[in-house]
């Protein structure tokens, strides 16, 4: 299994201005593969510590937060002489050891020397009961799902991976019923890890809902652990009516979808629990396609997806017959799962901002109005090769952006007023942290 994010852990070893990393993501994303796999090819020893499994460790910051205390403490524990130049010290789920956040702070101050990362599952939810955070003192690098790139790695297809990374869009009619294979497959397992490894070694079709269904339920299981309980019913509405939501051909979230006659303050903290815990994916409306975007963004209208397409697959009950019905699984929930796609492929890439546009009366709408590296640019998704768009067409006349993608199940091809890019290149088609 191959983590592009292996790339930026290297570029923080190599910083002379590093500070203690903290590994964020959603349970089940891979934190703890990608760090360990880091500490044992760029390190000569890792010291890892896992708050959750190593209880009797949990004390470790209660005394103070000497950093120099610390580390003799773990020494003693492990039996292990830790030479800051070449130990990786790993705090992982650091959460479950009070003080554990606020030590880094100290680390940062007093002891640079040391290389120290954390992870933290549930760092959103945690900020929201008030836990110390070493605000400057820390740097952060966040993990979502696998893309389709890194699933392309994993299914063994080098080829089609190169031709992403490279950005070898000559080569794309060549491959194109093998990317659309790869596609349908990733629309059904997705990109956790733990699926996707599963699937590599057993390809076996019936194991993969089984395990996502386990880790929908891992999900749920920490609602009911470390949200206030008034909050919980509420947030399982949220979560349950995803798929539904989806399924509209306007996907804003609408409350009374949820629960009939809800109205949005009865919402908002469910939401947002589910938002910070990485679970849940929040996209808002913008009123004008204009730098910087976030300063034309309607709070009161967005849109939610999952985290993974997979495990929108599994919420939804998607038979694994559809993997050979062609364009069938494209067009599956009016292009749920292809907007879902797209999105956490856009999330992947770390885009600096993510919205959509309606105009006031919701007459028009464009799926996703990015803004990257300076520039705005329109995305209209598109699940099969209808490629019709009365709403996509407006804005270009009205905004006139320089930049307009339509991505679909159509050819790469530059037209007049708006380039076309197929749906299996989306992730890599903008400048992101994996071009080479």
């Amino acid at each position: 299994m191959y983590r592009a994010k292996i790339k930026q852990l290297i570029d923080w070893k190599l910083s002379e201005s590093r500070k203690p990393l903290i590994v964020q993501g959603a349970r089940q994303v891979g934190k703890t593969w990608l760090i360990k796999e880091f500490g044992k090819t760029e390190f000569a020893q890792m010291v890892y510590i896992n708050f959750e499994n190593e209880t009797q460790m949990q004390d470790l910051f209660l005394q103070d937060l000497n950093p120099q205390r610390i580390i003799t403490t773990i020494e003693a524990f492990f039996q292990v002489k830790i030479d800051a130049k070449n130990t990786l010290i790993v705090f992982d789920e650091i959460q479950s050891a009070p003080q554990g956040l606020t030590s880094l702070k100290y680390f940062c101050e007093n002891a640079p020397e040391y290389f120290v990362i954390a992870s933290d599952s549930l760092l959103g939810m945690n900020l929201h009961n008030r836990v110390s955070f070493p605000v400057g003192k820390v740097q952060f690098l966040y993990l979502y799902p696998m893309s389709f790139y890194e699933f392309l790695l994993a299914m063994g297809e080098n080829r089609l991976a190169q031709i992403l990374e490279k950005k070898q869009w000559t080569m794309l009619p060549v491959f194109k019923e093998y990317f659309k294979e790869n596609l349908r497959y990733y629309y059904f397992i997705g990109g956790m890890p733990e699926v996707v490894v599963n699937f590599v070694k057993n390809r076996d079709w019936t194991k993969v809902q089984p395990i996502q269904s386990s880790i929908l339920s891992a999900y749920e299981s920490d609602f009911s652990k470390h949200v206030p309980h008034e909050i919980v019913p509420r947030l399982n509405m949220v979560w349950n009516s995803i798929p539904a939501q989806l399924a509209k051909e306007n996907k804003k979230f609408v409350y009374g979808v949820a629960k009939e006659g809800a109205r949005a303050k009865d919402f908002e903290m469910a939401i947002q629990w589910l938002v910070s815990s990485g679970i849940l994916l929040k996209t808002f409306r913008i009123s004008k396609p204009a730098m910087p975007l976030i300063a034309y963004q309607d709070m009161s209208a967005f849109k939610l997806f999952f985290n993974d397409v997979g495990l929108l697959a599994a919420k939804s009950g998607l038979d694994s017959k559809t993997i050979i019905d062609g364009n069938a699984l494209f067009e599956e929930y009016k292009g749920a799962f292809t907007e879902q796609f797209v999105m956490q492929q856009l999330k992947a890439a770390e885009m600096d901002y993510i919205g959509y546009w309606t105009n006031e009366k919701s007459t028009n709408e464009v799926d996703f109005v990015i803004q990257n590296e300076g520039d705005i640019t329109p995305i209209e998704v598109k699940a099969t090769e209808n490629l019709q768009s009365r709403s996509f067409k407006f804005f270009c006349e009205k905004y006139k952006p320089q930049t307009a993608i339509r991505t679909s199940l159509s050819d790469f091809r530059h037209e007049s007023w708006m380039t076309n890019v197929p749906l299996y290149i989306i992730g890599n088609f903008f400048n992101w942290n994996n071009e080479n």
